[in-house]
């Protein structure tokens, strides 16, 4: 079974690094790359198309948002769950808005999580 490959994009190291050990540490998937900024996450995911993205919310510049907004305007189709610290239902009605395709809080990003998002993408 080919792995589910994810780009992590978040302005923080040290959620990039705990997004890596859970998706290296959850069995079908892969850390494919990670980017710090919206502008980084637009050029990897032409580059890497990949099969997942992790998308922060609130970034400097160019927040997930606006990231999320910028990639289905240029026919990016990976899904895109957006995430945050702040409730999902506080974000969800933006989500819609962007085309992102489902919202996790941070603090729920485990390897069962990551699971069933994926089971519920596909």
């Amino acid at each position: 079974m080919t792995p589910v490959r994810v780009l992590t994009v978040d302005d923080q190291a040290v959620f990039r690094a705990a997004a890596r050990d859970v998706i290296e540490a959850t069995p079908g998937f892969q850390a494919l790359g990670e980017a710090a900024s919206g502008a980084e996450a637009l050029a990897m995911t032409e580059s890497l198309r990949p099969d997942l993205i992790l998308m922060d919310v609130r970034m400097p510049d160019m927040d997930g948002i606006e990231t999320t907004r910028r990639l289905r305007d240029a026919g990016a189709d990976s899904p895109v769950v957006l995430i945050s610290f702040e409730d999902s239902d506080d974000i969800d009605a933006v989500a819609r808005g962007c085309g992102a395709d489902a919202t996790l809080r941070k603090q729920d990003f485990c390897p069962g999580a990551l699971r069933r998002l994926w089971a519920g993408l596909t």
